[in-house]
């Protein structure tokens, strides 16, 4: 399967949704029952990934289980160069562009990409920016933060990663905000780009999430509600059928 190629297929039709799991937060077996109840609840792929404590084993372990589970494609959403694994369907080839590490906008891609060429895993290029208030996120990625009310910042990393060849833009608020990335944020950053919008963080529920789907956002993703639902299909199918809807 070429994710890319699904992603941009899927989104000809309809917005999607994608479920993160923590490899840190849980068992790999754990991992692959929540991925189960995701994909039962409509979601269209399975990111794999977390701020800190991620080893390529227990990534491997997690994506294993989760693949044993699943249809749907596994995306390695990576910490660092030493958290890949060979049996995802694809990578999110990223960089923290508003970091001020150079470390997380080019050092870990250095030594990240030939060990994706050798694993043979699919590379989808994705700018990854950080908006307030980041959470663990920004802390880790040491990122230079983009203000909620500085729209014009966040158009112009985006435009600039649409210029430099990037297939995705990903606005992260951070796993735990309080809120999501502003709804005019959003707008604005979709409106003036071309590639698919990525949006994570802060996002709780149905209301916050067909929100972010409104302003413009083409793929939700949503991890804590995740690992916080006792019923995970319960909690989060009516979430992605209304964004579904649009």
């Amino acid at each position: 399967m070429n994710v890319y190629s699904y992603i941009m297929d899927k989104l000809k039709n309809e917005k999607m949704h994608m479920g993160l799991i923590d490899p840190d937060e849980q068992e790999p077996i754990k991992a692959g029952g929540i991925a189960a109840e995701l994909e039962l609840a409509g979601s269209d792929a399975i990111m794999v990934g977390g701020s800190t404590g991620l080893d390529s084993k227990n990534v491997y372990l997690t994506i294993k289980e989760i693949k044993r589970k699943v249809s749907i494609p596994v995306i390695i959403f990576p910490t660092s160069a030493g958290s890949l694994s060979p049996n995802a369907d694809a990578i999110y080839f990223m960089s923290m562009l508003n970091s001020q590490d150079r470390e997380k906008i080019i050092g870990e891609q250095l030594k990240g990409a030939p060990i994706v060429k050798e694993m043979g895993i699919e590379p989808i290029s994705m700018a990854y920016l950080i908006v307030e208030p980041g959470m663990t996120v920004g802390e880790v990625g040491n990122a230079d933060m983009i203000s909620r009310d500085d729209i014009s910042t966040a158009v112009h990393y985006s435009l600039a990663a649409q210029y430099l060849g990037m297939k995705l833009v990903y606005l992260e608020s951070g796993s735990g905000a309080p809120e999501p990335v502003p709804n005019d944020m959003i707008s604005a950053v979709s409106s003036e780009t071309d590639i698919p919008l990525v949006v994570g963080g802060g996002i709780s529920d149905v209301n916050q999430a067909l929100s972010v789907a409104e302003s413009g956002a083409d793929i939700i993703v949503t991890g804590t509600l995740i690992e916080e639902a006792k019923d995970i299909k319960r909690r989060i199918e009516g979430l992605i059928s209304k964004i579904k809807e649009l």
